[in-house]
């Protein structure tokens, strides 16, 4: 794994900003050109799914299981500027259980925008029906890598409520069309990355400008969860390093998920040899 990495650990003011809002903002994580070449591959795998799905141009992709399908997004998984925040919250016996990539046209000319709440929810489905605590424990982040301009409202905005991950319920407005206290948007440029907490309560949101929003999400969680989407990496994993290797999923065997060995989990080991002991403590 690139040792630039340690350069962007999880610093503390980082630490306190996640655990009290329930998210990160990560300016300039990807450069212009990286972020460029990546949506480049983004309108190519758009255009074949549309076209496989005969989909119309304004309607919404949101498409499981992209990670496998180009190179250049092996490259996020361990990006030196985002995973070690990652690894700083959830610790090392990691895994990626989830990828999505999802792409939001601009509305046909004629289409009429009914005011309408937007469709908040906690991510991981069942976990928040059959977890008991309160709140239920995070088992899981994602990263959004923003591909295109966000920096006003109105573009398909990713919205969350900061704090709401310590709340199992919201509380609606009676009105059926208005949005929770404390929705905001998160409006930030091409090359952002957003890291949020899985229980946060968050959206998205109607695009109506004249540009097509383009996010790809990583969803980070502890090894022990399956995974949430197919995980079709087959044919990177021969070519990976032993740490990308543990986040697509390798274990020595089903017990390794739970009770991990050396060879389970090669990020404590890294972890260990360059940050030290204190750093793989739990």
């Amino acid at each position: 794994m690139d040792t630039a990495c340690l350069d962007y650990c999880l610093t503390e003011d980082e630490r306190l900003e996640f655990e009290r809002n329930g998210f990160l903002i990560v300016p300039d994580a990807l450069t212009p050109q990286m972020t460029s070449d990546i949506e480049a591959v983004v309108d190519r795998i758009d255009a074949h799914h549309r076209a496989e799905a005969k989909m119309k141009t304004h309607e919404w992709v949101h498409k499981l299981d992209f990670v496998g399908q180009d190179e250049v997004f092996l490259d996020l998984l361990d990006w030196h500027k985002t995973f070690p925040k990652v690894w700083g919250i959830l610790g090392w016996n990691i895994q990626l259980y989830l990828t999505h990539m999802d792409v939001t046209p601009p509305p046909p000319p004629d289409a009429e925008q009914e005011k309408q709440r937007l469709g908040w929810h906690q991510d991981s489905g069942r976990l928040n029906a059959e977890l008991e605590t309160d709140p239920r424990p995070r088992v899981s982040v994602k990263i959004g890598y923003f591909l295109t301009d966000t920096t006003e409202t109105g573009r398909g905005n990713f919205y969350v409520i900061p704090g709401s991950h310590l709340q199992n319920k919201l509380e609606f407005p009676p009105d059926d069309v208005s949005d929770p206290e404390g929705a905001t948007p998160v409006c930030v440029p091409p090359g952002t990355a957003v890291i949020f907490d899985r229980r946060i309560w968050h959206s998205r949101s109607p695009n109506e400008s004249d540009i097509t929003r383009k996010v790809l999400f990583y969803g980070y969680s502890y090894r022990w969860l399956r995974p949430r989407d197919d995980m079709t990496v087959d044919n990177f994993i021969d070519r990976c390093d032993p740490i990308r290797r543990q986040l697509l999923g390798f274990s020595t065997s089903w017990h390794g998920y739970t009770s991990p060995t050396d060879e389970d989990v090669p990020l404590r080991s890294w972890l260990a040899e360059h940050l030290g002991d204190e750093a793989i403590a739990s």
